[in-house]
């Protein structure tokens, strides 16, 4: 009798282990999800920014390149029509050289805009990957905590908790910025 209760307390012991370490890992993982969530959020934003600067870029330049085309057309007419043509022509040859001139200007910080909102959106997938690993990491860790609960084998619990450990460093460097990220994961899941 006495070494069935001794059973039985170990057993309690082990199912309480396997308990505490899904509840804490089920919590983490949930405040990673919230957090994951903002990131992608802040994601969409960047892409739909960088999409509309690229799109201003690209009516710039079409503009710049219209602009051009229209001075070349006057700077023909001018030069065929003698003096009284160019004369005419000589107004709308200057705003047309004003605008291809303020074209040239905007570009390049167009051009800057977009590839900052670019570079937003992969510094933020870099941390959207970490908590996408994080939470692929601490779902393994759960499931085989389960099942070292069914089983009661310990070493099952081991590989748990090495696992819900390499989810929650994924987890915390998404949360305090930390430049780790495992490419190999990230091709994995992507």
């Amino acid at each position: 009798m006495d070494i069935e209760i001794g059973a039985e307390a170990k057993d309690k012991r082990f199912n309480r282990r396997v308990a505490i370490t899904v509840v804490a890992l089920s919590i983490f993982m949930g405040l990673c999800g919230v957090k994951d969530g903002n990131i992608v959020q802040a994601m969409q934003q960047a892409q739909s920014s960088g999409v509309d600067a690229w799109s201003e870029y690209q009516a710039t330049k079409t503009k710049l390149h219209i602009d051009e085309t229209a001075r070349a057309q006057a700077r023909f007419l001018a030069l065929s029509g003698g003096e009284r043509m160019a004369a005419a022509v000589a107004p709308e040859a200057a705003r047309l050289d004003a605008e291809t001139a303020k074209y040239r200007a905007e570009i390049p910080a167009l051009k800057a805009r977009a590839e900052g909102f670019q570079a937003q959106y992969d510094a933020l997938n870099v941390h959207d990957d970490q908590f996408d690993a994080s939470d692929a990491l601490i779902s393994i860790a759960v499931s085989i905590a389960a099942v070292a609960a069914l089983v009661e084998v310990p070493a099952a619990l081991w590989g748990s908790w090495a696992f819900g450990a390499l989810g929650t460093v994924m987890g915390l460097a998404g949360f305090l910025g930390w430049s780790l990220h495992s490419d190999f994961l990230s091709k994995l899941l992507s």
